[in-house]
């Protein structure tokens, strides 16, 4: 994924987390085309970067990019995602359904 699409995933998830309390988690976003991005979570307001993948997190969540900015979007509920395979969950499943409220 070229890092135009991965600058645009960070801020999307910085507007879209900006306004959250601590998740008190870390978070992955790996994308399958490729890059992703890290949610530090652990603080106050989630930090937000360019992540590696398989950089350490609690809950790595795998999805292409149109279904993550669908998800960000809230055109996408996070729990049909997951029910039908367009996003894959390794880790906390509770940090994960954490996530799905906020999103």
């Amino acid at each position: 994924m070229d890092a135009q699409k991965i600058a645009k995933a960070v801020e999307t998830a910085k507007d879209k987390l900006s306004g959250a309390d601590s998740l008190g988690a870390t978070i992955l976003f790996e994308f399958k085309d490729g890059g992703a991005v890290f949610v530090d979570g652990r603080g106050g307001a989630p930090e937000i970067r360019e992540g590696a993948p398989g950089e350490e997190a609690q809950c790595t969540i795998r999805a292409n990019f149109d279904t993550f900015k669908e998800l960000m979007d809230g055109e996408l509920n996070p729990t049909v995602a997951f029910m039908t395979g367009k996003i894959k969950i390794d880790g906390s499943m509770g940090v994960a359904m954490k996530l799905a409220q906020i999103l």
